[in-house]
């Protein structure tokens, strides 16, 4: 548990990182994009850029997680993870440094801001493919889940937290102060996360499954020993060695079916628009008539509700399944955005958008926030683990880049807003939610308690006698 606790904060920087920047999109317009005197969609489009911009940065350091992982070790990918994070955290808040007077760039200092952004988001892309590969290697087969949900957890941990140190920052002085030194400390809070992060993994062991693909035997055994009993240790080095045998197999040597469903898990985790609520969550509820303060407020309550639900996806993966969990999930979250997209076009927002968000942010979190991490974790083989979970984290990556860039293109569009009033976005994201339902029914499958090395009996390869 303690060691799934330290690889789990790779997960808190990974949700801090998602929503900090929620609490300086106006700072960014106001300092960055407006003064370029664009038109409306040129700057709509560069503001979208500039916030998901360290999406960028997810695709290359999910690709480049697997080689990494393989050289260094599940635990110093992590640690290079974490230096990116600190750096990446203080250059993107004072992204001037070295280059002029902090402050009096303007527009010039938003290219080296997007450069710190996707520097931290290479980050991100790490620990989002290593924290949870990690977890899953140091789990026993009917705990696995849980611990694997820890990831979730710690991502919405991150995310909660950012909002109150978001709402804190904010509050020490007005919006005009916000704009102008506010939104540099909410970046920067960052490093403090990155640097515990780091100092913490000095302390832990790589997995048994690595030191095996390295030929430490000796080491992998006695972490297996500190995981469970003598036999079931032996039993499981037997079963790593033989999965391992060929660590160089091709990346389709179990057919082309479980890439797919490993892809199509990250992109539709993506395509049901859960960032676009996480980084435009303050956006969205000014959108539906609240002033700046209230719409934070309420930011916090849709964070906490990740939480709670989050907790309640701890419990239930291991007991009711992964596919069960999937499939419910993406129905109530249907409900909530068909039902958040309709309050916006009848102008009839107020509280029910905010019941409708937390409805929706309830729905993802028992089901695709951390389900889709488990399942990441044990679909692949051992032998092809590395290459095709960074191939489906990158997909992941590339569908947030996308979802996270339109939204704000989607909502400040003036046709758009005028014949749906911001409500459009939503509707698309419901129809997703059913799509995501109908694939996991026909294409996912079950993988509750089964071992990881077993799992790969489902995509027909047998473990080795």
């Amino acid at each position: 548990m303690g060691l799934a606790l330290i690889a789990s904060l790779g997960g808190f920087l990974f949700g801090y990182d998602t929503a900090v920047i929620s609490g300086a999109v106006a700072a960014i317009d106001h300092n960055f994009v407006n003064p370029l005197g664009w038109s409306e969609s040129w700057r709509g489009w560069l503001s979208g850029w500039t916030i998901s911009c360290a999406l960028l940065g997810c695709v290359i350091g999910a690709m480049i997680g697997g080689p990494l992982s393989t050289i260094f070790g599940r635990k110093g990918g992590l640690m290079i993870a974490a230096v990116l994070f600190f750096i990446g955290s203080l250059g993107s808040a004072w992204p001037e440094f070295g280059l002029g007077k902090i402050g009096e760039m303007g527009p010039a200092a938003l290219t080296p801001f997007i450069w710190y952004r996707i520097l931290g988001g290479v980050g991100v892309g790490l620990a989002s493919m290593l924290a949870p590969l990690y977890i899953a290697e140091i789990s026993p087969p009917d705990s696995r889940g849980g611990m694997v949900t820890l990831q979730q957890i710690a991502i919405v941990l991150g995310i909660n937290i950012v909002y109150f140190v978001n709402y804190g920052i904010a509050s020490l002085g007005n919006d005009a102060w916000v704009l102008e030194t506010g939104w540099r400390w909410m970046l920067a809070s960052e490093a403090i996360p990155a640097l515990f992060l780091f100092l913490l993994l000095l302390l832990v062991p790589d997995s048994p499954r690595w030191y095996v693909l390295r030929g430490h035997k000796d080491r992998a055994l006695a972490i297996l020993r500190r995981l469970s009993d003598e036999v079931t240790a032996q039993e499981t080095l037997k079963e790593i060695e033989a999965t391992l045998v060929t660590p160089t197999r091709p990346l389709f040597s179990f057919g082309a079916m479980v890439l797919f469903v490993g892809i199509m898990l990250s992109v539709f985790q993506q395509f049901i628009g859960i960032n676009a609520v996480l980084y435009y969550g303050p956006l969205m509820f000014k959108n539906a008539g609240f002033t700046t303060d209230v719409a934070l407020l309420q930011t916090i309550v849709v964070g906490i509700a990740l939480v709670v639900f989050t907790l309640v996806a701890l419990v239930t993966v291991d007991r009711w399944g992964r596919k069960p969990l999937l499939i419910t999930g993406a129905l109530i979250m249907a409900v909530a955005m068909f039902a958040l997209g309709t309050l916006f076009y009848l102008h009839a927002v107020g509280l029910w958008a905010l019941g409708a968000a937390v409805l929706y942010i309830a729905g993802f979190s028992l089901s695709w926030g951390p389900v889709v991490w488990v399942m990441l974790s044990e679909i692949f083989p051992n032998s092809i683990k590395g290459k095709a979970m960074a191939i489906a984290v990158a997909a992941q990556w590339i569908a947030n880049l996308f979802v996270s860039s339109s939204f704000k293109w989607l909502d400040g569009n003036s046709a758009l807003n005028n014949a749906f009033n911001h409500g459009f976005a939503y509707w698309i994201y419901g129809a997703m939610s059913v799509l995501a339902a109908l694939f996991v029914i026909r294409f996912v499958p079950e993988t509750k308690q089964r071992s990881l090395e077993a799992i790969q009996e489902l995509w027909g390869r047998k473990v080795a006698a």
